[in-house]
């Protein structure tokens, strides 16, 4: 997250990807990639396939630099890197190079919270007000519902004077109390369970109900509960203060301000062809606080790290057997349409049996996903956030082309849970998340 909006628009086919034709390489260098089959010497037939596809959608999304890791039980693994850390500068991706993951920070929110409900030190059908009582309407929304986005409750993301203080004051350190603050300004959007809406306030609210019942930060109840168990070395949800990201590292973008983006992450049509040659550069926000994400979305990571998280969050191991089963039995379809994708506590299922989130922040763009069923796993970074063509979270435009090449273009979702848009007060395009 970073600012991490919703993904503007829904997912298409990969077919439908083809949205505006090749126009150079958004002003860096070409996006050629560098990598090997890291399980054989022969290249995979999918990736012999994704080594043609993700240049071209690169160009035709802006994308500057795209990290790709795959593990497949069948078809054999692969990891490649393609384009740039640096628009304008010959400078390769690396395999090792930390993202801000955005929302995928969310996973590890509910993954903490599923294991207080183990812990017997809070239920899933606890009101919120039994922790906050300040939360309007709090005695009738769940923990439950704020972790599967069923609260009702407005996402502080869209609100335009705290989009403009984003702007004016990149560096800014944000308290959780601050972010709620502005999320209850607003009244409700409506009742909580009616329906599927994608909140932050939501994870904020989770990430002070972590802090009071484990009486430490959520950053180092994350260390101790997640990354140290399963020997994430390269990951890590900042303090406020903490505005770094480790080296290696790509310069992270994206096209257009925290208020103009509001509504959507595409650029105006009549700049569309400056941001895809290059004319028009995005923003460098590598730099810029993440706190305001915070348990949302302010999360760092590499490839590798995310590959053994993903696994973990999808077949278990840090919940017990039947919290497990808990967590895959709530996802739910986000629309009437259903029946994917899909959101539960937590986690999404994009496609049949593949499950994970993506993430999404000023500068940076991150999808994981993991298949037990096929043995299949894929990690992707990009240092854009957003593609300027459609608004799309670019890692989810990749994401989709890989998994037209593991599964056949008709497994490949409809919609992203975190695009739909995230608030009844915004336009149908989309709004900060991550």
């Amino acid at each position: 997250m970073g600012r991490a909006r919703t993904m503007a628009g829904a997912i298409v086919t990969v077919v439908g990807l083809t949205l505006v034709p090749a126009c150079g390489s958004s002003g860096s260098s070409s996006p050629q990639a560098s990598g090997s089959a890291s399980a054989s010497t022969t290249l995979p037939a999918y990736a012999a396939t994704l080594q043609t596809q993700i240049p071209t959608l690169m160009q035709r999304n802006a994308i500057p630099g795209v990290v790709v890791m795959i593990e497949s039980r069948d078809k054999g693994n692969w990891s490649s890197m393609f384009g740039t850390q640096e628009i304008g500068k010959d400078v390769p991706m690396s395999i090792d190079d930390y993202f801000r993951i955005g929302s995928n920070t969310k996973t590890m929110t509910s993954t903490v919270i599923l294991q207080l409900v183990q812990e017997s030190r809070l239920s899933l059908d606890d009101p919120i007000s039994k922790y906050r009582p300040d939360v309007p309407n709090g005695e009738h929304i769940t923990i439950a519902q704020l972790s599967e986005m069923r609260s009702g409750l407005y996402s502080y993301t869209f609100d335009k004077a705290f989009n403009e203080t984003l702007d004016r004051d990149p560096q800014k350190a944000w308290a959780p109390d601050e972010l709620l603050s502005i999320a209850f300004s607003h009244p409700p959007d409506f009742p909580p369970g009616q329906k599927y809406e994608y909140s932050n306030t939501n994870i904020i609210l989770l990430g002070t109900v972590i802090e009071k019942l484990t009486g430490m930060p959520a950053s180092e109840a994350f260390r101790k509960r997640i990354f140290e168990p399963l020997g994430l070395k390269h990951t890590s949800l900042p303090v406020a203060t903490d505005a770094l990201i480790p080296d290696p590292h790509p310069q992270g973008y994206q096209f257009g301000t925290n208020v103009e983006d509001i509504n959507s992450y595409a650029v105006p049509p009549a700049q569309l062809p400056a941001a895809l040659n290059g004319t028009l550069k995005p923003i460098n926000n590598t730099n810029a606080n993440p706190s305001w994400a915070w348990a949302a979305g302010g999360a760092i990571s590499t490839a590798s790290d995310l590959t053994t998280y993903v696994k973990v969050l999808v077949d278990g191991g840090l919940l017990d057997a039947a919290t497990q089963k808990l967590r895959l039995d709530s996802v739910k379809p986000i629309t009437a349409a259903g029946p994917l994708p899909a959101y539960g506590l937590g986690i999404v299922e994009f496609a049949p049996n593949v499950f994970g989130h993506d993430g999404q922040i000023p500068g940076y763009s991150t999808f994981m996903v993991h298949d037990a069923k096929a043995g299949n796993t894929v990690i992707i970074g990009t240092n854009l956030a957003a593609s300027p063509a459609s608004g799309e979270n670019a890692a989810v435009v990749l994401g989709k082309a890989v998994i037209a090449a593991l599964y056949g273009a008709s497994v490949v979702p409809g919609g992203d849970p975190a695009g739909a848009a995230t608030s009844s007060a915004a336009s149908a395009a989309g709004s900060p998340t991550g």
